[in-house]
């Protein structure tokens, strides 16, 4: 669990980013400045909206970048980016069930499993699409208690499409029991956090105002700071005490054709 720079003698430390891009082909150009910027260890990202053989892979692999993919056609998608070797790769469920459900990839990255997902939305209660959520987010639970124990070095990282709290989200009276902030999905996402996970973000920031998407369907909603923290990077209790910084990045959120949510990104002393 070591990172390699430049060259230069391991030091025990890893970032670990996520993002959801809203189509990777659109929104290469943010992506990969960022991380050139950036360098973290790997980079989680979701809803890529391409399939695989249509991802931009050369261009990572130009930049120096490893890939691991799982995508479809315009929608969904889910990839690993990391300058070490992404290794032990698994796409999806891996049951034979839901097969074009392209919503989880996990791999090994410098000894730490990174779990990255694309919650689904729900899109309306009591619609098809929610009874899927509702569905998805136990049978990921049954994932991760398959395959995990909380003394693994895992991380679980994505878009989960929930806001945990009222400090997650604006005007949340307004939202109550709406898609993102229902009783059932927080029921849910307690069920999946017992496992073990602690919320990295929360460690060092408290408060509303600290959000990770803006819609693009309200007018100015990034200007006025109409968000929701949606994009998280959670740890179990071993690797969240070693924790030392995570922070949400506005900036690119206001970049010309951006995603509409903006880069999470998390350091850990291991």
């Amino acid at each position: 669990m070591y990172r390699e720079a430049g060259g230069s003698a391991k030091c025990p430390a890893m970032k670990v980013a996520t993002f959801n891009a809203n189509s990777i082909r659109v929104r290469l150009p943010i992506v990969l400045d960022w991380l050139a910027k950036h360098e973290p260890d790997v980079l989680a990202i979701q809803e890529t909206k391409v399939e695989d053989d249509k991802f931009p892979v050369s261009d990572f692999e130009d930049a120096g970048w490893n890939v691991a993919i799982h995508g479809m056609k315009m929608r969904q998608g889910v990839a690993l980016v990391s300058r070490s070797p992404i290794l032990d790769v698994h796409r999806g469920f891996e049951d034979g069930n839901w097969p074009d459900d392209c919503r989880i990839i996990t791999g090994v990255v410098n000894e730490v499993t990174i779990i990255n997902t694309y919650v689904p939305n729900g899109t309306q209660v009591g619609s098809e699409k929610w009874d899927y959520k509702m569905n998805w987010l136990p049978r990921f639970g049954k994932l991760v208690r398959d395959r995990f124990k909380p003394s693994d070095d895992v991380l679980w990282v994505g878009d989960i499409n929930i806001a945990p709290t009222e400090d997650d989200l604006f005007d949340p009276k307004r939202h109550a029991g709406g898609v993102g902030f229902h009783p059932d999905e927080h029921a849910r996402l307690k069920e999946l956090l017992d496992w073990g996970w602690h919320d990295t973000f929360r460690k060092f920031t408290q408060g509303s105002g600290h959000y990770t998407y803006w819609e693009f369907v309200i007018p100015k909603s990034f200007e006025r700071n109409l968000g929701w923290r949606i994009d998280h990077i959670y740890a179990p209790a071993h690797l969240y005490d070693r924790c030392v910084s995570c922070e949400i990045d506005r900036e690119p959120r206001g970049y010309e054709r951006p995603s509409d949510h903006t880069f999470v990104m998390a350091d850990f002393k291991l």
